[in-house]
């Protein structure tokens, strides 16, 4: 079955035995009877053990990055945490890209790092001699974005797994800002990859939740009984709206991505604009990896304005379509200053260390038609012409 097939059917067979239903139901029981004391009806107990809705969801996941197993979280954060507090103890050590979204970095650094004593080595995962060298005794785990939030570096995950799997540590992929639909790291080796499924699976800025997608049932056991345990689960009616979602993934991923490259090339040309990063440009710092592992570009790009803080942040209050907000991946187009909004905090001295500087802007394209975006940003950078700003 292809991708664009498992997405709309996976987890939503028709119950010929009872309703027939196309659509699963929206399962909201919190608890189930059984008749007999020690057999539970169809396996299940509780809803935070298991949900029929979320089972479905959990099926169709893992079918989509063609793994065995899936399981649907309250937030990305908390998939993360769910994996963090399955594989580690304290004192182990982990690697992890030196770019990573803000939350992910104080999740790590905050709570992880401050309370638990787990060490946190960062490195410039996009040459893998920076990973080798960055090993102790006691690393457990490496932690790699790619492309990485914001700034869309790449790095080799079946190079960076050979290398994991030399020393007996585990790669995790978070696979958000491509989807499976451009890119399935299982594929190249990595052992869990995790999504926000906020973003691109849910696709609509109306349900927010994560996902953990693997093969490895030793590991599967771990983090599944994490999860009941700690009760960081996705709720039914979450899980609802992601299984819709998804069902539109492909069409969606085509047009983010169209959209994309238009206005990559179009900012790329643009007098006021010192740079852009995106995967499908020509001049993109990491093709060669992105042409090996990656199926497509994707939605998300990054571009820095020729000009302050101050002007930068007119320039955003400036657009009309584009709107002024945290995450991506929805259909509509969202526009953000990681430096002040989802980066702010990371340090001001690893921001400057890395390149995200205060006047970096990340574009989530939407799917809305190219030339009202076009119109937006032209008329936006009016304001930059304005020089008592």
């Amino acid at each position: 079955m292809k991708f664009d097939t498992k997405a709309i059917h996976i987890g939503e067979e028709p119950d010929f035995k009872n309703t027939g239903d196309v659509t699963i139901p929206l399962h909201l029981a919190s608890t189930y009877a059984r008749k007999k004391v020690q057999i539970p009806t169809k396996g299940h107990e509780y809803s935070r053990s298991d949900n029929p809705t979320r089972q479905a969801l959990e099926k169709r996941l893992a079918s989509l990055e063609n793994a065995k197993h899936g399981l649907a979280f309250s937030s990305g954060l908390a998939a993360i945490t769910t994996v963090l507090l399955s594989l580690l103890k304290s004192g182990d050590h982990v690697i992890a890209f030196d770019d990573l979204y803000g939350g992910s970095k104080r999740l790590f650094d905050k709570i992880f790092g401050e309370n638990f004593n787990i060490q946190i080595s960062y490195v410039d995962a996009t040459d893998t001699s920076n990973i080798k060298k960055a090993f102790k005794k006691n690393t457990k785990l490496i932690w790699l974005e790619t492309p990485t939030n914001p700034l869309l570096k790449m790095c080799d995950i079946k190079k960076i797994s050979k290398i994991a799997r030399q020393h007996k540590a585990i790669v995790v992929v978070d696979n958000t800002f491509l989807s499976p639909y451009f890119q399935q790291p299982l594929s190249c080796g990595c052992n869990i990859v995790l999504h926000s499924t906020t973003k691109y699976l849910n696709g609509h800025s109306d349900s927010v939740g994560g996902c953990v997608m693997l093969n490895d049932v030793t590991l599967f056991e771990k983090i599944k009984f994490v999860q009941n345990a700690a009760g960081a689960i996705l709720s039914p009616f979450d899980s609802f709206l992601v299984l819709r979602g998804l069902k539109t993934l492909s069409i969606r991923m085509q047009k983010h991505e169209t959209n994309a490259k238009k206005i990559a090339k179009f900012l790329n040309n643009h007098g006021n604009v010192k740079k852009v990063i995106y995967p499908g440009l020509k001049n993109y710092q990491y093709k060669k990896i992105r042409s090996k592992q990656c199926l497509g570009f994707g939605g998300m790009l990054t571009f820095e304005l020729d000009a302050n803080l101050k002007q930068t942040e007119k320039f955003l209050e400036g657009l009309k379509i584009f709107s002024i907000a945290e995450s991506l991946g929805g259909v509509e187009s969202l526009v953000e200053l990681p430096s002040i909004m989802t980066h702010a905090s990371v340090s001001k001295e690893h921001r400057e260390k890395i390149g995200l500087n205060d006047s970096l802007i990340r574009l989530s394209v939407g799917i809305e038609n190219f030339s009202d975006l076009k119109n937006d940003l032209k008329q936006a950078f009016k304001v930059l012409n304005n020089k008592s700003i």
